[in-house]
């Protein structure tokens, strides 16, 4: 009687092992690509009950920055480039000269801090559909940037360190102090207008 031939295998009861392994390897060394948003606060949900109130912003109030599909960029009534946005809406929210062209400040009970004038200052912002999404972001920065600002002059001011520095309970105070009230149009077409 012949024998049966052993065909030689190869002994892969540890290569699971090592795939495992190499599979933590891989998953606690790599980095996952985190985005990031803009920073928005929505109005909260209106109550179903609640009437609804025509609200009538003063135009001096609202400064309208657009930008069209070639990047141009517009603020207020003057064409102007990025760079020059932030100081633009600096002074247009902080209305250093009570100038009656520029939003109007109401004296503002703030908790905490007392009274203050806030300014009634609305940034709308509203873009073409052919933006770039680098021009619609560094709008975006120069806004906020301006903002930031504003807030830190408030907190040097009033605190004598940057809002960054701040207790959680002052930069409550530097927010209700310095609103950031940006209005976000849906997209269209502003170059035809």
């Amino acid at each position: 009687m012949a024998s049966k031939k052993k065909v030689p295998a190869m002994n892969t009861s540890s290569t699971a092992d090592i795939a495992f392994l190499l599979l933590c390897y891989f998953l606690m060394t790599t980095t996952m690509g985190s985005q990031t948003g803009l920073s928005r606060r929505l109005p909260p949900m209106p109550d179903q009950n609640q009437k609804v109130e025509d609200q009538k912003v003063n135009r001096r109030n609202i400064i309208v920055v657009k930008i069209n599909s070639a990047d141009r960029l517009l603020a207020g009534s003057e064409p102007m480039d990025v760079s020059q946005l932030k100081d633009k809406i600096k002074e247009f929210l902080s209305n250093p000269a009570d100038d009656p062209t520029l939003p109007e400040k109401t004296m503002t009970d703030i908790e905490g801090y007392g009274q203050y004038p806030v300014s009634k200052g609305v940034i709308s912002l509203q873009n073409d559909r052919g933006t770039s999404y680098h021009a619609y972001i560094a709008v975006q920065n120069e806004l906020v940037k301006a903002i930031d600002e504003l807030r830190d002059e408030f907190a040097f001011k009033n605190y004598g360190k940057p809002y960054l520095n701040l207790t959680e309970e002052q930069q409550d105070i530097a927010k209700k102090a310095i609103p950031q009230n940006i209005s976000e149009a849906e997209p269209k077409d502003v170059s035809k207008k």
